[in-house]
């Protein structure tokens, strides 16, 4: 088995204000083995660090790696072969910015999971959802306000959910998605921005059908993501037992000190509202989804503020659509207005691990966690946009042990 070793690595992982003093980190096969001084082993890669710093591989918590079109109803018109063929382009270019894992929450199937683990796709790691659920009328129904009949798109690679109704349907569902290997299950419980009937202010779901869902769920052993825009929605989730709360742009104190009572984790996701704005029509985004955009995207710091003095933990999100997704790193930078750089490297890192069920395996560098490790030429936590710039600023990214890129 291969033996890799980091020498006079510093590393940085958000447990501390500073880089942490140098030390060898021993990769053998896909994990690391152990974290010592001075290693010096005749059979092993020896990798010299000094001077550049060591992280875990990134994680992005929300992310739509089927969303290769901003336009999410012509989205789901594709052929399965050519949403896959673009989302293993999406995928490699997530990997060089240093995302060696990914939650998907919402489209992505379990195929593409399989297509990661037998070395298909050269990606992050995905940790899906399925599909995602929504009402009729919800985030997920693009069917439009002239059409009832049956949504015949809700099959495709490309769409991100499915429609369905009332406790037993919703059951069904949720039963479905966990068969067809969801980690978790994602519900529409808000109104969104790039769906045609649901204004932002719509509430998703009755929350009967939100706790039968939820009692699914837990019955699997996982938990339940929504969507979620309004602190009504927000609250009402949470009253519901909700656990990973996406976007949250209009929540107000005390819905957020509620929800970090109750353990929840919030996943902003600013990038994709910016971009919305400053290139929606320029993508295909209609004007509906654009008109929707200006009310939660003008909320999206203050939200940042609410959470963070609340105590509510949030992870780095993107959500970023098609031709956007190129944009997902300058979420850092946004970040970055409000929270302090450590608290955004474990936003990407072992908050993202809690929420993909993996901590201890992913975020950390740690013996036993999978050899996810990035090497960076610059001190993020001084300067977060080095991990900008499409992966510039990282000489090497390492997955399960296997070197992804070079440039040492």
């Amino acid at each position: 088995m291969s033996v890799t070793v980091f020498k006079n690595a510093r590393i940085i992982d958000g447990s501390s204000d500073e880089a942490l003093d140098p030390v060898d980190v021993v990769v053998e096969g896909q994990y690391i083995r152990e974290i010592s001084q001075g290693e010096n082993l005749s059979d092993a890669q020896v990798i010299d660090v000094s001077g550049r710093y060591l992280m875990p591989g990134l994680i992005d918590s929300h992310v739509h790696i089927v969303s290769v079109v901003a336009n999410l109803g012509v989205n789901a018109t594709l052929p399965d072969s050519l949403v896959m063929a673009r989302s293993m382009k999406i995928q490699r270019e997530m990997l060089m910015r240093g995302f060696t894992t990914v939650r998907d929450v919402g489209g992505a199937d379990l195929g593409q999971v399989r297509a990661y683990e037998e070395g298909l796709v050269d990606g992050p790691r995905p940790v899906i959802c399925c599909k995602a659920l929504s009402q009729t009328g919800g985030h997920c129904d693009f069917r439009g306000p002239f059409s009832s009949a049956p949504d015949v798109m809700a099959g495709r690679l490309g769409s991100l959910g499915y429609v369905c109704d009332g406790v037993s349907e919703v059951r069904r569902f949720a039963r479905d998605q966990l068969k067809n290997g969801a980690r978790f299950i994602k519900v529409m419980a808000n109104g969104g921005v790039a769906s045609p009937t649901d204004p932002i202010h719509a509430l998703g779901f009755s929350i009967e059908e939100l706790k039968a869902i939820v009692e699914e769920a837990e019955n699997a052993g996982t938990y339940v993501s929504a969507h979620l825009y309004t602190d009504a929605a927000i609250r009402r989730a949470v009253e519901c037992g909700i656990h990973s709360l996406e976007h949250c742009n209009l929540i107000q104190p005390e819905t957020a000190r509620l929800a970090a009572e109750r353990g929840a984790i919030a996943v902003p996701t600013l990038i994709a509202y910016k971009k919305i704005v400053e290139i929606g029509e320029k993508v295909g985004m209609g004007a509906t989804a654009i008109g929707k955009v200006d009310e939660v995207h003008r909320a999206g710091m203050a939200s940042l503020d609410i959470m963070r003095n609340a105590g509510l933990e949030m992870a780095f999100g993107s959500d970023l659509l098609g031709e956007m997704q190129t944009f997902q790193s300058e979420e850092f930078s946004l970040l970055s207005a409000v929270l302090s750089n450590r608290e955004i490297i474990r936003s990407a890192t072992s908050v993202g691990a809690r929420l993909c069920h993996m901590e201890g395996k992913i975020g950390t560098i740690a013996p036993g966690a999978y050899a996810d490790l990035i090497v960076v030429d610059k001190n993020p936590l001084t300067d977060i946009s080095v991990l900008e710039k499409q992966g510039q600023y990282l000489s090497l990214i390492m997955q399960e042990g296997k070197i992804k890129k070079n440039a040492l």
